[in-house]
């Protein structure tokens, strides 16, 4: 068994709400916890059978749902036919989406979260979640 100091953030939330860990669910939490982008389960997959050539596609799958359903994995979707993940946060973020390289990149705009609740309010409601994805092509420099 390894110590907290040992556990990434994925199998340390996982601890928390009393999920059994066996050896193929903290190789997939540490691919999660390792990945700086929004692999789909086919990717997971992919670097987790490099560590463990046992880990099936299924046990992805259903490991993925797993973590889903516990509130520790969040699924995006960026109209690309994949779902895809990333590990839930509590920390609110947008995504602006490079339509022509895929690459996904992470922000935060306060004038942004501000025109959203103001939106909101002048439409009479209160807003309690919300999910912003910019999908866009790089300038040219004559644009």
């Amino acid at each position: 068994m390894q110590s907290v100091e040992q556990m990434n953030r994925i199998e340390k939330a996982c601890q928390d709400k009393g999920m059994r860990m066996t050896d193929q669910r903290r190789v997939i939490a540490r691919i999660i916890a390792d990945s700086d982008d929004h692999p789909d389960v086919e990717e997971m997959h992919r670097r987790a059978a490099a560590v463990d050539d046992r880990i099936s596609i299924a046990t992805v799958y259903r490991t993925v749902r797993l973590f889903e359903d516990a509130g520790i994995l969040e699924r995006v979707d960026f109209r690309d036919g994949r779902a895809r993940y990333e590990e839930a946060s509590s920390e609110h973020h947008d995504h602006l989406i490079d339509l022509q390289s895929g690459q996904i990149i992470e922000f935060r705009n306060e004038k942004i979260e501000q025109l959203q609740e103001l939106v909101a309010r002048e439409l009479g409601y209160k807003l309690v979640d919300h999910r912003l994805e910019l999908f866009a092509v790089k300038l040219k420099p004559d644009d």
